[in-house]
């Protein structure tokens, strides 16, 4: 509906679209209109007051009315339109039927590379790795939606110093403990290490000594642990994506490209893009980049040289008009000297190569830290959360053998809900008991909202296929409908500013609607049931969209 009053006022003003919709409002007041336009940015051009161009451009609204407006009046420098409401129920209610309802297919044709996730191996899969992996995951089905082809890539760290610790770690101290895929005990293996290490600097040089071996693949042992103690760390992410319901077309992993990092390291000192002194470097202190270093003193391969392997592998494995690369914002100056350095070697796609930044996530307790053990394991959180679900669902008189399902899609819900409604960039806080909670805005909100209208339709022995007049419209029907119609809108807007907070938000604001209407109107049994159980059955499929593009899945029943 907005789309049709924004059209029919740049017709007549000569305003751009654009314009209009930085100038249109949605007035306060049901007496008002559903939409206003303010005349005072026209004064000056045609040099009358608002209030004068306000009535005269009342007054040529009026002579060709689009049939979705019923009306146009004007007041104290407004136009004000007034939608129609029954062509407003049968379209927003129509459109909802059909399943591409809410795209724009914007993207269409376009093929887009997104890296995300990004756990390392011998580490611990932690709450920061959740956020990422729920950005990626909702702006891929974002893309997907809008039309797009969408290559889920995964990159971890499997070589380097972390897992030399690691290795030389377990060797020293663990070697009796049998080796197991289980997280937990992965990262405390790898806590532990670096807390010797902390308190002998001198073992440093024995860690030095395992990575030089590693990367040279001279020791048998070493090289057998290490490639079973890395099948045993990948094999414990099965779980955690099953559960968090992403999946991925390319895994890379730093071992597959660290030999080719090593020559474009040497190649970029030939032809003098690099420098070599102790170590071959990028001097980047012209472009306030400072010093970012490829390969060590003794030869072997750091983080930044493989990551420039790395963007040549993608753009040789896949042809985008995108590369995106989901990037902690502790990390921006570091992927500024990587797009630096793509940019002096005139890489082919280093103007379409991006980073998608989002914030660290801290508990109230403050930063976590994967190396002294201050951290939270994913599988610890949602074990808790879906613990404390599952009591709060039997407290309802809810069990059956479906409780553990639902508290466990109840938990993940409060998790990714929380790390998505907020922008990505920002630092978030994350409360588990304000998460948890099935009032205000949080995940199992959301679930519950949806329940309640899927209890309604199943209570109902209307469809909601029956024809129906609308003589009149509730305040909360109409909020309810209006707010249904702009899920276009926002599907857009996620997709052109790579921000899912925007459906987030969304979600939350028709399921508000929802409860609103329904605290207010009654539907079974009531004079208008055919359009409100119509009503019920459209918000219901368009707030099940809403949480898939975010990676929410629903549930029937609470």
């Amino acid at each position: 509906m907005r789309d049709v009053v924004v059209k029919l006022i740049s017709k007549e003003t000569k305003l751009s679209v654009k314009d209009v919709l930085n100038f249109l409002e949605i007035p306060p007041k049901d007496e008002l209109g559903d939409f206003a336009f303010p005349c005072f940015s026209l004064a000056k051009e045609k040099k009358k007051n608002p209030l004068v161009i306000a009535e005269e451009l009342a007054e040529k609204f009026m002579e060709n009315l689009p049939k979705e407006i019923s009306n146009v009046s004007f007041k104290g420098g407004y136009v004000n339109f007034f939608i129609d409401r029954k062509i407003l129920a049968n379209i927003v209610l129509e459109k909802v039927k059909k399943k591409d309802f809410g795209t724009n297919k914007i993207g269409k044709g376009k093929k887009i590379v997104i890296e995300f996730s990004q756990p390392n191996t011998h580490k611990a899969f932690h709450v920061g790795h959740i956020r990422g992996t729920s950005i990626g995951e909702s702006l891929s089905r974002v893309f997907e939606f809008e039309g797009s082809k969408v290559i889920r890539a995964n990159y971890s760290g499997d070589t380097g110093m972390h897992i030399a610790k690691w290795i030389w770690g377990y060797r020293k101290y663990h070697s009796k403990e049998k080796l197991s895929s289980d997280e937990s005990w992965i990262a405390g293996i790898y806590v532990d290490a670096v807390k010797r290490l902390g308190e002998n600097e001198n073992f440093q040089k024995e860690v030095d000594e395992t990575n030089r071996k590693m990367e040279s693949k001279e020791d048998k042992e070493i090289n057998e642990l290490w490639m079973k103690t890395r099948k045993d760390s990948i094999k414990s992410w099965d779980k955690i994506y099953l559960e968090l319901n992403t999946k991925f077309d390319v895994y890379y992993f730093e071992s597959e490209v660290e030999s080719e990092a090593k020559r474009i390291s040497e190649e970029l000192v030939k032809k003098k893009i690099a420098k070599m002194d102790d170590a071959i470097f990028m001097d980047l202190k012209n472009y306030n980049l400072g010093i970012w270093v490829l390969l060590r003193r003794d030869g072997t391969v750091l983080y930044s040289a493989k990551d420039i392997a790395l963007a040549f592998k993608k753009v040789k494995d896949y042809k985008a008009d995108r590369y995106l690369v989901a990037v902690a914002d502790e990390q921006k100056m570091y992927f500024n000297q990587l797009k630096k350095t793509l940019e002096l070697m005139k890489f082919p796609k280093e103007k379409v190569y991006d980073s998608l930044i989002y914030g660290m996530v801290r508990f109230p307790e403050g930063k976590m830290s994967s190396r002294t053990g201050d951290n939270i394991l994913y599988s610890s959180l949602v074990n808790e959360l879906s613990s404390i679900a599952k009591k709060g669902i039997q407290e309802r008189s809810y069990g059956g053998k479906e409780v553990d399902k639902r508290a466990l899609k109840i938990a993940l819900s409060a998790i990714k809900y929380s790390m998505l409604k907020q922008d990505s960039n920002k630092v978030i806080v994350f409360d588990k008991s304000e998460a948890l909670s099935f009032e205000g805005n949080t995940g199992p909100y959301l679930l519950y909202t949806y329940a309640r209208a899927k209890s309604i339709l199943r209570k109902s022995e209307n469809k909601g296929t029956k024809s129906f007049k609308i003589e009149s419209f509730s305040d909360s029907e109409k909020n309810l409908m209006l707010n249904l119609g702009k899920f276009s809108e926002i599907t857009q807007q996620a997709y052109q500013n790579l921000a899912p907070n925007l459906i987030a938000n969304y979600s939350f604001q028709i399921s508000q609607a929802f409860n609103e209407f329904y605290h207010s109107s009654q539907v079974i049994g009531s004079e208008s049931e055919n359009f409100r159980i119509s009503l019920v059955r459209a918000f219901s499929q368009v707030l099940k969209n809403s949480l898939n593009l975010l990676g929410i899945e629903v549930l029937e029943k609470m």
